[in-house]
């Protein structure tokens, strides 16, 4: 019998005050005019800030974990550490965002009372401890995602990536959702721990087949939320269509609450079964890897370089699950926070270079920039170099923790194919830097950069943080360990 502790409130503290003031933001939008809209970011940066303090004040003992109702929600290590960045990447959504959204008329509180429902289904994801609260999170996220794409209306690119988006993300819920019902048609319960624990997958049990059909459609949806190769075929319209605002969200912070919602399913439920589903992640990585940065190459639209770009860090991203152990999830963690933060400083500087009429989206628009401003021509170089995997960046370290994952499982062949591959990729990652420094400007006079200082400053800090990371990465790196309870490097 289920029965309503009050304290479980407490558990859910920075998810409950970031629904309230989300629907407070949403009544007093209502009564502000489009000159005021300055009102609705700060009080939502503001939100953000606050529900990131209840996190990090809330996170509970290494080691321990806390459940509420029922074990339906659960507040952990890895839980604590994907909110702060979910919550750290949404707000540099939105400091991005404000001049980029009022050039182009977008600048209206639907976007971020979106985002803020969309962060709540992050935050819902990422500490779900049963499949109802997998799939309210992710349903969250999704809806809101689809409305954020479509967000210019005027626009019929956007609007074609938009209903892309929601067929092909309905067909993918689908799925997830009947391997869901095949896992609780097998074992009867909706609890993950207690799936784990009655799992069942030895050449006796009557319920082999229906687990297995179970865990391939788990694996298929939640490839298609990640983004991995064959599954991705949303991904490259999606981030060419969708503003660069809403294309940055999806890009980073709603990729940290896919690999929590992976990491849930695949060991908080079917570890049991992490022999048959990590051999199907060691397909998933290979072919996103090579679909990710063989079709990168041929890209000129910067957007879409960075779309293939994105299937390709996934199937880094899917190397730590090959490990199929603490210290292989530890070093996949510790590779998506790193690319959320690349991919901010990324599609910041596209967002940078915009104005209004003109998107910034060719590789060709960043021609000569070192000419116009060699500050931000060197921030978009770390970045592409990060991306890259070049030492001693950010970027460099997070690649070789998931190698060494890797490597550590036995799968050497994989490690060989992840290399080869990153060899290839470093190609369309210094196209973009050899166009900044040594191909001429279309325009010599100096660099319009927008009236908002904050963006431009907090631009910076980002591409300055993954060279300072590249250094001092250890931190990090323990922290994510210390989630998963790895012993220390």
């Amino acid at each position: 019998m289920i029965q309503f502790n009050p304290a479980d409130l407490a558990t859910m503290l920075p998810e409950l005050f970031l629904l309230g003031a989300t629907c407070a933001i949403l009544l007093i939008d209502l009564f502000l005019k489009p000159a005021q809209r300055d009102v609705t970011h700060w009080l939502s940066l503001t939100a953000l800030l606050v529900a990131g303090v209840l996190v990090w004040r809330g996170a509970p003992e290494q080691g321990t974990s806390i459940a509420a109702f029922n074990g339906m929600f659960l507040r952990d290590g890895v839980a604590t550490v994907l909110k702060v960045f979910v919550l750290l990447t949404t707000g540099l959504v939105f400091l991005y965002s404000r001049d980029y959204l009022r050039q182009r008329k977008l600048f209206v509180g639907e976007f971020y009372l979106l985002l803020l429902f969309a962060t709540l289904g992050m935050m819902l994801l990422v500490s779900a401890g049963n499949l109802v609260t997998v799939y309210l999170g992710l349903e969250l996220l999704t809806l809101s995602s689809y409305a954020l794409v479509a967000l210019n209306r005027d626009s019929a690119v956007s609007s074609e990536a938009a209903i892309k988006y929601f067929v092909l993300g309905a067909l993918a819920s689908g799925l997830l959702l009947y391997g869901m019902s095949m896992i609780y048609g097998a074992t009867g319960t909706l609890d993950l721990a207690k799936i784990h624990a009655v799992a069942d997958f030895s050449a006796d049990s009557p319920h082999r087949m229906l687990l297995a059909f179970g865990l391939v459609f788990l694996v298929v949806g939640s490839a298609f939320k990640l983004g991995a190769a064959p599954f991705h075929m949303w991904l490259p319209d999606v981030y060419q269509g969708a503003p660069t605002a809403v294309t940055l969200f999806v890009g980073s912070a709603s990729k940290l609450a896919a690999f929590g919602m992976t990491w849930r399913l695949l060991d908080g439920a079917m570890g049991g079964m992490n022999a048959h589903w990590t051999q199907m992640l060691g397909v998933l990585a290979v072919l996103s890897l090579a679909v990710g940065n063989v079709f990168a190459i041929a890209q000129t639209n910067l957007k879409r370089m960075l779309a293939y770009s994105t299937i390709s860090h996934v199937g880094f991203l899917l190397l730590g699950f090959v490990n199929g152990s603490a210290s292989g999830y530890a070093a996949a963690m510790f590779y998506m926070i790193s690319y959320a933060l690349m991919a901010a400083v990324a599609f910041g500087m596209i967002m940078l270079l915009a104005r209004a009429g003109f998107e910034a989206e060719e590789i060709d628009d960043f021609k000569g920039l070192n000419q116009r401003n060699p500050w931000y021509a060197g921030v978009m170089a770390i970045a592409m170099f990060s991306l890259a995997g070049v030492p001693p960046l950010f970027g460099f370290f997070a690649k070789l923790m998931v190698l060494k994952a890797v490597i550590d499982a036995g799968q050497m062949w994989l490690a060989i194919v992840a290399i080869v591959f990153a060899i290839i990729g470093l190609y369309y990652y210094l196209r973009v830097v050899k166009v900044m420094y040594f191909d001429e400007p279309h325009d010599k006079a100096a660099l319009e950069l927008p009236r908002d200082r904050g963006f431009r400053w907090v631009l910076s800090l980002n591409g300055l943080a993954l060279l300072a990371l590249g250094v001092f990465w250890g931190p990090l790196l323990d922290w994510c360990n210390s989630a998963l309870m790895v012993g220390a490097r």
